[in-house]
């Protein structure tokens, strides 16, 4: 497999995964400029323009959460998620792989967008308070389900805490400090431990 990288974005997912698998990845990095992006070459890869693109075989997805899905599916034999017969621990790792990219990452992206990403005269501060407000909701959550445990399941770490961990780190990336939930960060430090998210943030 062949995982289009650029740092910070979402293919940190895709190389901690592997890692974690003990699968072959090759790693390329490219320029994340908009200029870039958008390029004939990398459309004909990404039509919308992000990051990352992975590449098995005859097989190309631009998704992140769809790359986990394929990834666990045909490569990992059963680790790094709940029997989909074990009904409750399953829903519970779905709802957190989800709540980590559908509910969690809109709000950081929105502040991404209009502190970093936009040129100055399109940002629109309002945006960015209301996304803070939002983010600060769904980490008060998260920080109350972590309570008392290691990781986002009983049964220990799972794909759904890569999933979640990615989101975390754009969190840092755009300033929230973690910190001012205990819980929450104590979670966080231990996902920075696991070697192949380090790997993931170095690559």
């Amino acid at each position: 497999m062949k995982i289009y990288h650029a740092n910070n974005t979402r293919s940190i997912r895709i190389i901690w995964l592997c890692d974690e698998l003990a699968i072959p990845l090759e790693v390329e990095t490219i320029d994340f400029s908009p200029s870039y992006r958008n390029t004939p070459e990398w459309r004909a890869k990404s039509p919308t323009g992000k990051v990352p693109v992975l590449d098995d075989g005859d097989i190309r997805l631009f998704e992140s959460g769809a790359m986990v899905d394929y990834i666990l599916r045909r490569y990992a034999a059963g680790r790094l998620q709940p029997a989909i017969d074990n009904f409750e621990e399953f829903a519970l790792y779905k709802q957190w792989c989800w709540f980590a990219e559908a509910t969690l990452a809109r709000p950081l992206g929105d502040i991404a967008q209009h502190t970093v990403v936009r040129p100055p005269a399109e940002r629109i501060p309002a945006v960015v308070e209301d996304a803070k407000l939002r983010a600060g909701v769904f980490l008060d959550t998260l920080n109350a389900s972590l309570e008392g445990r290691d990781y986002l399941l009983a049964g220990g770490f799972s794909a759904a805490d890569i999933m979640l961990g990615y989101s975390l780190r754009l969190a840092v990336v755009v300033n929230i400090e973690l910190s001012r939930w205990q819980a929450l960060n104590a979670y966080y430090q231990r996902l920075l431990t696991r070697r192949g998210f380090q790997k993931a943030l170095q690559s």
